[in-house]
């Protein structure tokens, strides 16, 4: 996944609105997982496709990473305290962590039945009836528009776990649409269809699955904030009245959070109180034009003519 770009105004952050709504989503995840788990696990028994069982188990795996959503952002949204005076952003990116190693294993029990079908040959299968292409239909569209529905709440939150668990909409509709594929070649004479879309399956899943973990660890391991942010930062900040120039920006990303330390210089003649005014507004400017700064260090340095000749 690509760095963070610059960021929109009205995100919401990690406190009450972040969690309700991560909580809010992951909800109707679960809802949604377990209807669809059952039906298609009844359409793949009845139908006798070996596909849609599969598809079904893939459902199921979703509601277990909605629930570990829902945990990720709940410890994410604690206070800070003496053992954590950073706050726990980061329990957000181990959220993110294992529902990408739950998606990989997702991706590779895909590609295992394949390579088990394909083992098996084309005698042992089964003419799926029907209802399993029904379910399959029905699969696509209502995971294809949960991943939009999920993805749309993780962009406004900023929520890496969320974004996982889109991810995990998505591979599922990916699922279906190889189950489907499978079916329908199956049904046609060509059972064999099925093995390749599900081998075909895993390697998008297991790229999605990298993705999402290449990210997390990117949040937890203090990387700087992407080129174009750093610049609007810097901008923000050279524009405040009294700012001469920006001598120095440093950022780090805290789990969905950004910390901020930054020094400015400012005409050596001013009094500590003026020179901390211009500080301070430094301070809030930055905070308010970018929702994801939980923090911002603003150090001044005195400039005179004289400091800048060596006289």
């Amino acid at each position: 996944m690509k760095q963070q770009e610059p960021l929109p105004e009205g995100r919401e952050v990690i406190g009450a609105g972040f969690e309700t709504t991560a909580v809010r989503v992951s909800g109707v995840s679960i809802g949604v997982n377990l209807f669809l788990s059952l039906f298609k696990l009844l359409a793949g028994i009845i139908a006798h496709s070996g596909a849609m069982v599969s598809d079904a188990v893939h459902s199921a795996s979703d509601v277990f990473s909605s629930i570990i959503v829902i945990i990720g952002v709940k410890l994410a949204g604690k206070e800070a305290d003496r053992d954590h005076p950073y706050g726990h952003e980061r329990f957000e990116c181990v959220a993110a962590v294992i529902l990408s190693v739950v998606l990989l294993i997702s991706g590779l029990f895909i590609g295992y039945a394949g390579i088990e079908n394909l083992l098996a040959g084309e005698s042992a299968l089964q003419q799926p009836g029907l209802l399993a292409l029904i379910a399959a239909a029905v699969s696509i569209a209502v995971k294809e528009g949960m991943y939009w529905f999920t993805r749309h709440y993780a962009k406004k939150i900023n929520s890496g776990a969320l974004m996982a668990d889109a991810w995990h909409h998505r591979s599922d509709a990916l699922s279906s649409v190889g189950a489907l594929a499978g079916i329908a070649g199956a049904r046609m004479g060509y059972p064999i269809a099925d093995t390749a879309a599900s081998l075909l399956i895993c390697v998008f899943i297991a790229k999605a699955s990298y993705d999402i973990f290449k990210d997390a660890v990117g949040k937890m391991v203090d990387r700087s904030c992407s080129r174009e942010t750093e610049q609007a930062i810097h901008d923000c900040a050279a524009a405040i009245p009294g700012v001469i120039k920006v001598d120095l920006l440093h950022t780090r990303v805290f789990g969905s959070r950004i910390y901020v330390d930054i020094e400015i210089r400012a005409d050596g003649k001013l009094t500590l109180e003026e020179g901390h005014e211009i500080a301070r507004q430094v301070h809030v400017a930055v905070e308010d034009r970018f929702p994801d700064v939980k923090h911002i260090m603003v150090h001044v340095n005195p400039y005179s003519e004289e400091m800048e000749t060596g006289k």
